[in-house]
């Protein structure tokens, strides 16, 4: 399946920036500059590489049914961990948008609030899926109880 996010490659990168915010800085500290530096890679380089993101805030809800670490109930980090993912046609491309002279003054903002310094982690993409429509998933578990083993 595909279409989780359109025009993504088979062969694409995701990269991703764990970030955590220093207790003297507020979440809309974190929102705004890296809603600035979001914009920015939108503007200057969706016609160089860059396919789209998202950033994910840790709720500091702790799945007990899908972890096998314990049954912890919250998470420390909770509105204090970011993640950054951006999906990128190459790592090429992605390097060189770094690279940018207006890059480096919005990406220095966003980690002068974060206590981590900033690892950016590159990924090569195995799989990605969105959720069938109503009329998909019954077919599909139709599908399923027809050829059961």
């Amino acid at each position: 399946m595909s279409g989780f996010i359109p025009n993504f490659p088979h062969d694409g990168v995701v990269t991703v920036n764990r970030v955590i915010l220093k207790p003297e800085y507020t979440l809309d500290d974190l929102q705004e500059r890296v809603a600035v530096l979001c914009e920015n890679v939108k503007t200057y380089h969706s016609d160089t590489g860059f396919v789209g993101g998202l950033v994910a805030l840790n709720t500091g809800e702790i799945s007990n049914e899908g972890s096998t670490i314990g049954q912890a109930v919250d998470s420390d980090l909770k509105d204090k961990e970011a993640l950054i993912i951006t999906f990128w046609k190459s790592f090429e491309e992605h390097e060189k948008s770094h690279r940018s002279d207006t890059f480096q003054p919005l990406f220095q903002d966003v980690i002068e609030v974060c206590e981590n310094g900033n690892e950016e982690i590159a990924y090569k993409m195995l799989w990605s899926g969105k959720a069938y429509d109503e009329e998909q998933a019954q077919a599909a578990k139709d599908a399923k109880r027809k050829h059961a083993v």
